[in-house]
């Protein structure tokens, strides 16, 4: 029943909308596979197929009712290197191991979803997010510039006039129309009204079928994708071969995949399911290398197209994949005859609508290191890919919150009226912060009696409980009576000599867990 409220947008002519914006999203698609096939080194049919499939089986089974998904680039730049290596290898079948290495993908991604690990997006930091939105932004322009060449030779003179000239008036035609009526699918109407120009007027610029022709294709025109099992050796030097590279394109996918899920809530103001959004993922990878497609992922692009034409239900994605199968199958002459300029405008516009251009309004208004992050993501994001700019930007965000809360662990001291003295600590106690808490005691000074009250604070990890052990040890050495207060059950487990030191207020004491080695087994004991 959910699957079902979720297939049709229940908006005020959500059906329709759906319907339109599922066809421009489908008219744009046709380029970007084409495109994408080309980086990858293979065939545009193999690019085609691969966004049909994908496109197809998670509009369906996937977690985000109105994304979609396709062939890549940044699945692509991984794809190039598979195919040239599985050439070699081979003697010409590099494709072979491509469809073999889809299908290995494919269960690595069904299977985080399966083991629930899509939550884990979550640890992805906003700063990593901007970056991410903002370098993909760039690739997806750079990725468009490419087409202001016919073959390998750069436009000049009157073609490139025509070029920009008609470029511009589909970014214009996207601009205003909305403002008239925002029902209208902008997208849509613009590659319309700019192919009837080119076609009516006879007007000299690059189409689809010149832009496949340039590049070494023949056309689009295909059957129904057939399926077939991958004609390379099943042996264990194939798998050691393609294991490397199913992991990086499954991280990739899932990566983006997610990473696209979270942006489309936040546009629409609702929650998918990360989950069951990578296995759909994964079964349409899998399906993918048993039917001759290129596979892919979350397409950021496309998706806010569909979001921003009215697209919200299942339904948009899949007219957009059963479209592109007809444009495939009957439509090839038609799709064919759209200036590549008028699909260019459409991406300059996701491009602008990608790009978070209020990260030039907070550089003054977050943390440096914040803005530190936004920059490694773009950056990283442009020159290698998203699965290493997220890497590197989690890793950062992370380096950079331990050190922050390294420096919070303080504490307050008194001697009361008896002449015992107090510590009493606040502040995260973990394997940052152990040497800046052991230098808070006095220990050669202190009177004979210490209590370290921990009510403020909390015991993070083995580190902080190892530093605790050191301490009272010190204390000890020296003759000095220690008792510490407020320490969370499994805490007191761990502790040495805890019985002699450690007085258990039931009351108060906490009752969070610390991640140590051995809590399960503390939990045994328990038991």
């Amino acid at each position: 029943m959910k699957l079902f409220n979720s297939f049709i947008n229940n908006q005020p002519g959500g059906l329709v909308k759906d319907i339109l914006s599922g066809l421009t999203v489908a008219l744009a698609l046709v380029p970007e596979a084409v495109a994408f096939a080309f980086v990858a080194g293979i065939s545009p049919i193999v690019g085609l197929y691969g966004a049909f499939m994908m496109g197809l089986i998670t509009s369906l089974f996937g977690g985000r009712p109105g994304m979609i998904s396709g062939a890549t680039g940044a699945m692509a730049v991984v794809m190039v290197d598979l195919v040239k290596e599985g050439s070699e290898i081979s003697g010409g079948s590099g494709i072979q191991y491509l469809f073999i290495t889809l299908i290995l993908v494919g269960i690595i991604q069904a299977s985080a979803g399966f083991l629930r690990l899509g939550k884990f997006i979550r640890l992805v930091p906003y700063p990593v997010m901007i970056g991410f939105v903002n370098g993909l932004a760039i690739v997806i322009g750079l990725s468009q510039i490419d087409m202001f060449k016919t073959g390998k030779i750069w436009l000049t003179g009157e073609p490139l006039i025509i070029m920009i000239g008609l470029v511009a008036l589909t970014m214009g035609l996207m601009f205003g129309l909305p403002k008239l009526n925002k029902n209208i699918p902008a997208a849509l109407v613009a590659i319309l009204v700019v192919s009837a120009i080119v076609i009516l007027g006879n007007v000299s610029t690059e189409t689809v079928s010149s832009f496949i022709i340039s590049r070494g294709g023949t056309g689009i025109e295909a059957g129904l994708p057939v399926f077939s099992i991958p004609n390379i050796p099943f042996n264990l030097d194939t798998f050691i071969f393609i294991a490397p590279y199913a992991f990086i394109l499954a991280a990739i996918g899932l990566i983006e995949s997610l990473m696209t899920l979270n942006l489309i809530d936040e546009m629409t103001e609702s929650r998918g399911s990360g989950n069951q959004e990578a296995v759909a993922q994964g079964l349409a990878n899998f399906i993918n290398g048993f039917f001759g497609g290129m596979g892919g992922c979350a397409m950021i692009g496309q998706s806010i197209i569909n979001i921003k034409s009215g697209g919200r239900g299942r339904l948009s994605g899949l007219v957009a994949a059963i479209a592109l199968l007809l444009f495939i199958l009957f439509g090839a002459s038609y799709i064919e005859k759209i200036p590549i300029a008028a699909l260019v405008g459409v991406m300059f516009m996701v491009v602008i609508g990608t790009f978070a251009w209020g990260t030039f309004r907070i550089i003054n208004k977050v943390p440096v290191a914040d803005i530190i992050v936004i920059i490694i993501v773009t950056s990283l994001t442009v020159i290698f890919d998203l699965a290493v700019a997220v890497l590197a930007g989690v890793v950062v965000s992370a380096l950079v919150f331990a050190w922050e809360n390294a420096l919070r662990i303080r504490a307050r001291k008194y001697i009361d009226e008896y002449g015992i003295k107090h510590y009493q600590i606040f502040g995260p106690l973990f394997f940052g912060s152990t040497t800046l808490f052991l230098s808070k005691f006095d220990i050669a000074n202190d009177p004979k009696e210490v209590i370290i009250d921990f009510k403020e604070s909390r015991i993070m990890d083995q580190s902080a409980i190892e530093s605790i052990n050191k301490l009272t040890e010190k204390y000890q050495r020296v003759g000095k009576n220690i008792h510490l207060r407020h320490l969370s059950n499994d805490c007191v487990k761990v502790i040495k000599k805890a019985e002699k030191i450690c007085e258990v207020n039931v009351l108060e004491d906490p009752e969070y867990f610390v991640a140590i080695d051995n809590y399960n087994l503390l939990k045994g004991e328990e038991a």
